[in-house]
C-alpha cells in the first residue's frame, strides 16, 4: 500500500516552498483563461517558475486547463499544451475532450487527468475516460464514501478525491454579478471580483452565506461550508485512493499552509500505525476547527450522505 498524493492548490508562486515544506506532494496552477476555479492566477512565467521550485523540492506540479471551451478558444489548446510540456508540467487537468484531442498533437507523452468536478461519480465512465487517454479520474464531490471505495477497486485509472476545502454549487457562462451591477447604473470591472472575498448570496431561511465570484468564465457560487474529512480518511487509504486534495481557493496562504501541515501528518500517522492516526485524529479535526474562520462551518460534504443529484 502506498501513501496518497496530497495535492494542494497555491495563491501564488510564494506559496510554492511553504507548502512543500508543509508536506504537499503536489500542487494545481494555470491561469484563469483556461482554468476553473483557481486558488490564484499564474501567468506562464509564474506555470515556469512554479514548475521549477516544485521541482527544485522533488514535487509534481499539474497544469490546470479544465475550463469549458467554445469555439473562440479552441486554436489555442495546442499551444498552451506545447507550452506545458515545455515548462515540463507534470500533468494537464482537463474536462472537456478538446483539451485531450489536442494533446495528442501537441503534448502525445503528456499525462492527463480527467476533471469535470460533477460528472466522475462511476468507475466504469472513469475507466471510459482512461481508454481514451486519461491516467486519472477526479472524482465528484457528491458521491459517498462507499461510492469513492468501490470506484477506486474497479479502477483503472488513478483515483483523486477532495478531502478538504469549499466546493462549487454552481457556474454560468453569464456575468450575473455584472449585469446586476449594470441593471442598478453601477460599473463593476470582473478582474476586480477575482480575489474579492466579501460576495454572498445569503440564504436567511436557512442561515447560509454561499461565496460568489466572478471571472472570465462566468459566475461561480461555492458551498457555504468546507469539507473536512481529516478525521475520517482511513477507508480510503486502506481502498488505495491516489490523491487527496485541498481545495485553497478563498484562502488565506497560511491557513493552507497549516491545514497542509495537518493533512500530511494524518497521513504519516496512518502509515507508520493506523491506531497511532486514530488515537490523534480528533485533536487533528481541532486544530483545523481553531483556525477556521467562524463564516465557514466544517462538515463532511457527501462522504457520509446518500449520493444526491
Amino acid at each position: 500500500m502506498k501513501k496518497p498524493e496530497l495535492l494542494v492548490t497555491p495563491t501564488s508562486i510564494e506559496d510554492i516552498v511553504p507548502l512543500a515544506d508543509a508536506g504537499a506532494d503536489a500542487f494545481i496552477v494555470g491561469e484563469e483563461r483556461y482554468a476553473l476555479r483557481l486558488a490564484g492566477e499564474f501567468s506562464r512565467e509564474d506555470v515556469k517558475e512554479a514548475i521549477r521550485l516544485g521541482h527544485s523540492k522533488g514535487k509534481k506540479v499539474y497544469v490546470s486547463m479544465n475550463a469549458i471551451f467554445h469555439n473562440d478558444k479552441v486554436e489555442e489548446l495546442t499551444d498552451y499544451l506545447a507550452f506545458a510540456k515545455d515548462a515540463g508540467a507534470d500533468a494537464v487537468v482537463f474536462g472537456d475532450p478538446a483539451v485531450l484531442m489536442a494533446a495528442r498533437e501537441a503534448a502525445p507523452t503528456m499525462k492527463l487527468h480527467w476533471n469535470t468536478e460533477t460528472t466522475a461519480t462511476n468507475w466504469y465512465t472513469c475507466n471510459y475516460w482512461g481508454r481514451k487517454g486519461a491516467k486519472r479520474a477526479v472524482l465528484a464531490r457528491e458521491i459517498n464514501m462507499d461510492a469513492i471505495v468501490e470506484i477506486k477497486e474497479k479502477a483503472e485509472v488513478e483515483i483523486e478525491v477532495q478531502v478538504h476545502g469549499m466546493s462549487c454549487m454552481f457556474q454560468s457562462k453569464r456575468s450575473l454579478l455584472g449585469n446586476y451591477f449594470l441593471y442598478q447604473g453601477k460599473e463593476m470591472e470582473i478582474e476586480n471580483r477575482r480575489l474579492e472575498k466579501d460576495m454572498f448570496l445569503h440564504d436567511e431561511e436557512r442561515g447560509n452565506k454561499y461565496p460568489i465570484f466572478e471571472d472570465s468564465n462566468g459566475t461561480h457560487i461555492m458551498s457555504p461550508n468546507d469539507i473536512c474529512i481529516i478525521d475520517e480518511l482511513q477507508d480510503m487509504m486502506d481502498a488505495g485512493v491516489d490523491s487527496f486534495k485541498i481545495d485553497g481557493i478563498l484562502k488565506s496562504p497560511d491557513y493552507i499552509v497549516e491545514v497542509t501541515r495537518l493533512y500530511r501528518k494524518a497521513i504519516d500517522l496512518f502509515f507508520e500505525d493506523p491506531d497511532k492516526y486514530e488515537d490523534a485524529k480528533g485533536e487533528l479535526l481541532e486544530r483545523i476547527e481553531e483556525i477556521q474562520p467562524p463564516s465557514r462551518p466544517l462538515d463532511t460534504g457527501f462522504f457520509f450522505k446518500e449520493t444526491v443529484y
